[in-house]
């Protein structure tokens, strides 16, 4: 499946936010399907609204990939559950004060985020 359209876009990213709000419930099955929807928004977004290579939202989701991060565990660092499943649906960007925190959390620099 390819996310061609706005439409398309949208009701995808509303089923990465129930899934994200599963939280530590999430079976399995339900993190690859989080994990490949996430990449079709991500494709999308990336072809349809980015004019730069590399966004703090697009660092965080690869980092998020590439470490095995489930959004749960950005929780404590984002702030609250609410917060950190916007920042992943590209709904709220991040903070200076998450810049740091995120930068902390994985050990690069905030500059990454900002």
């Amino acid at each position: 499946m390819v996310v061609a359209t706005e439409a398309q876009n949208n009701r995808v990213l509303a089923k990465v936010e129930t899934l994200i709000d599963k939280g530590e419930k999430l079976t399995a099955e339900e993190q690859a399907l989080l994990r490949l929807m996430t990449h079709l928004v991500q494709d999308f977004e990336d072809r349809n609204y980015q004019l730069n290579a590399s966004t703090p939202r697009c660092i965080l989701l690869e980092l998020m990939e590439a470490r095995a991060v489930k959004p749960s565990e950005l929780w404590g660092v984002l702030g609250s559950k609410g917060t950190t499943s916007e920042v992943i649906g590209g709904k709220r960007g991040i903070s200076k004060a998450q810049a740091r925190a995120l930068a902390q959390f994985f050990n690069v620099s905030p500059e990454l985020f900002i």
